[in-house]
């Protein structure tokens, strides 16, 4: 198995508004493996490789001894890369949803959605949005033009998404979790991201009491349009997801909290 651990990475640079910089490039190395392509942190870079010896990352965390598993497309698996220390991993394999994923399922036009959304995420965290860090991605040509990929990110603390966070909370901590959600929206908004499929689910809380940290999912979502309202937009499509989690699956979020969301999100401005 031939690796290179030295040729320079390069993001995408698929939409006009989106620059890179040498800061943001920094700390990942471009892996030429038989049969893949990969991306990684240099400090995974390694484990990352021997990780492929199986196959796939999905494959290898499908093998993991100790493991847990989660249901999004298709299984995620929650594993440790054997790095020094351990680093606590998520994998999934990147599909389509909808329709288009009964047709297509988890191929995709070559390079996939993971080298951009490595790329928002570095773009996202910058701007001091939390999400979850992408430790490496993997890409398996397929027949010339398309490509399957996994995506392994590091594992977020403990904690669950915004629906069941929401569930479990009393009137203060559901307070908290307002203030956390208003705190994301705010800092999308001074960043000008606009995420598309901005839903509860794509909401992530961890932490406790006062002190909880609302993290985005799903970034592959989020672009950054020019002179886009993108703070109206963002809390028009949650605001939404609240509505449709509340109609659909009862859950009790109701209009006055969704007034304290956009009180709290003004008082951050």
């Amino acid at each position: 198995m031939h690796f290179d651990l030295q040729r320079p990475m390069n993001l995408p640079n698929s939409s006009a508004d989106f620059q890179t910089c040498d800061k943001l490039l920094s700390g990942y190395v471009h892996l030429d493996v038989a049969g893949c392509s990969a991306v990684a942190r240099d400090w995974a870079a390694a484990a990352v490789v021997d990780a492929l010896r199986y196959g796939t990352l999905h494959e290898w965390a499908a093998g993991q001894p100790v493991r847990e598993e989660m249901r999004g497309r298709g299984i995620i698996y929650c594993v440790d890369l054997p790095t020094d220390p351990a680093t606590p991993v998520v994998v999934r394999r990147n599909r389509h949803g909808g329709l288009l994923g009964e047709l297509t399922g988890e191929y995709f036009l070559a390079p996939t959605r993971a080298p951009l959304e490595l790329a928002t995420s570095l773009r996202l965290a910058a701007a001091g949005i939390p999400t979850p860090e992408v430790i490496a991605y993997a890409l398996y040509p397929v027949a010339g033009v398309c490509a399957r990929s996994d995506v392994m990110t590091r594992r977020l603390p403990a904690g669950d998404d915004a629906p069941a966070a929401w569930k479990k909370a009393g009137k203060q901590d559901q307070t908290a979790i307002l203030m956390a959600m208003a705190r994301l929206l705010t800092a999308l908004a001074n960043a000008g991201a606009w995420h598309a499929d901005l839903n509860l689910k794509n909401i992530y809380i961890a932490g406790s009491g006062a002190d909880l940290t609302a993290y985005l999912l799903d970034v592959d979502r989020v672009t950054f349009p020019p002179g886009g309202n993108v703070a109206e937009r963002n809390f028009s499509r949650l605001a939404r997801s609240v509505r449709k989690w509340r109609t659909r699956w009862g859950l009790d979020f109701d209009e006055e909290a969704v007034a304290r969301l956009a009180a709290f999100i003004q008082e951050n401005k």
